[in-house]
């Protein structure tokens, strides 16, 4: 069991789950397939989901919710809110591409992607990249209305941008700590795996719940339909809003680069490199938190080893080493990024990797990510807090990550 502690919940989030308590919640907010999938279709007025590929991933799903997540009143009916979503803009999506077929025509040219270990700084150097106006960047509020796509007349006053800065600032009311871990907003990227949600194959689900039978088939699965889905996504966005190079994000592609060049040939892929040991703790206390924002059962750590284990996360690193050293996937479209570098010396650090890239960095595109910075200082919504672990324990988990931190040059931080 995690030694994790859960934080304390608003009165209003208590007094919600309090009520729900005696109430047949699974009956007033169902999570049926087929229930969902007609109400979406009655929301939207559009009737086609696509393939069927993504069916499995869905009951899958639906089943690991039912018997494992524990959803008290306020979460199931975050969850159903979700689901609907991601169904209805599986919906728009198709309808779009069915009104307009030479969307499929798009080019997605030499995307820029971060990923890296979670808790390593992918999330602050995907943002500072997206001042650069070189690159455009999915943004929640797009991912999660796809549909009508995008038009860059109304990129920034979009009615959809207020529902979504709703929504997504929802889970800071319902868990106030979150807000100190990851700054959430209508108009700031979101990673690659939230988009793939509507695929029903991605590491989104088992992130946000307890549901190990979820976590056990999704590590199974051949991935390079989710992939291909969201690139279908990408094209839809940039059709009426031009991007020049897409930049992504998600930390789950340094588990995926084979797949991930095989969707994106061309992509220049930036991997951070952070303590492991470090990163690892920050990973269970932000996923502890996600878990209680919609269940009040006791966070099992042991039950998602895929997730959370050092073994595991070793054995996902050093495949990563084995991926570079045997040039299975195109190494000179890699570039290795220091977190600790980046919190030392930001802009020197983000200069040196545009000349590994390839690309210029104009200074225009420096002054904005000097000014996101100054807005944005550590610690600007609290400071995140997490148990670092035990010294002796440490010390045979620095063994685990030693062909790692030595292949990448990474520092210790304990």
């Amino acid at each position: 069991m995690s030694s994790w502690t859960p934080p304390p919940r608003p009165d209003w989030v208590k007094q919600v789950i309090d009520e729900g308590r005696h109430m047949d919640i699974s009956s007033l907010v169902p999570l049926r397939a087929e229930e969902l999938m007609a109400t979406a279709r009655n929301n939207t007025g559009f009737d086609d989901f696509g393939s069927d590929q993504w069916l499995e991933g869905f009951h899958v799903f639906l089943k690991a919710l039912d018997e494992e997540a524990d959803l008290h009143l306020l979460g199931r009916l975050m969850t159903r809110s979700d689901i609907l979503r991601w169904l209805e803009a599986r919906l728009g999506i198709e309808a779009a591409y069915a009104q307009h077929p030479e969307i499929e025509d798009e080019v997605i040219e030499q995307p820029v992607i971060v990923t890296g270990l979670p808790r390593a700084g992918t999330s602050i150097l995907f943002e500072l990249l997206a001042q650069d106006s070189q690159f455009g960047s999915p943004r929640n509020w797009e991912m999660m209305f796809p549909y009508p796509p995008p038009e860059a007349a109304s990129y920034n006053s979009d009615p959809r941008i207020e529902r979504c800065q709703h929504l997504v600032t929802q889970w800071s009311r319902v868990v106030p700590t979150y807000a100190a871990m990851h700054e959430m907003g209508a108009n700031i990227p979101n990673e690659c795996i939230v988009a793939m949600s509507c695929t029903f194959l991605t590491e989104n689900l088992p992130g946000q719940y307890q549901i190990p039978g979820y976590n056990k088939w999704f590590y199974q699965q051949d991935l390079d339909y989710a992939y291909s889905y969201y690139r279908r996504m990408l094209k839809l966005l940039q059709w009426r809003n031009p991007r020049r190079h897409w930049l992504l994000k998600a930390p789950s592609h340094l588990g995926n680069l084979p797949v991930l060049f095989r969707t994106f040939p061309d992509a220049r892929v930036v991997i951070t490199h952070r303590d492991p040991i470090v990163a690892q703790a920050s990973v269970t206390n932000l996923l502890g938190t996600l878990y209680w924002m919609r269940s009040s059962q006791a966070f099992d750590a042991s039950a998602f080893e895929n997730l959370m284990t050092p073994e595991a996360g070793a054995a996902r690193l050093d495949a990563v080493v084995t991926l570079l050293e045997t040039a299975a996937v195109p190494g000179e479209q890699i570039h290795n990024f220091l977190y600790a570098q980046l919190v030392e010396q930001p802009l020197p650090a983000l200069e040196t990797l545009y000349r590994d890239m390839g690309l210029e960095a104009e200074p225009a595109a420096l002054g904005a990510m000097a000014n996101y910075l100054r807005q944005k200082p550590q610690g600007k919504f609290g400071r995140h807090q997490y148990s670092i672990g035990e010294q002796e324990e440490n010390a045979r988990k620095r063994q685990l990550f030693q062909r790692y931190q030595k292949y990448f040059q990474v520092p210790d931080e304990v």
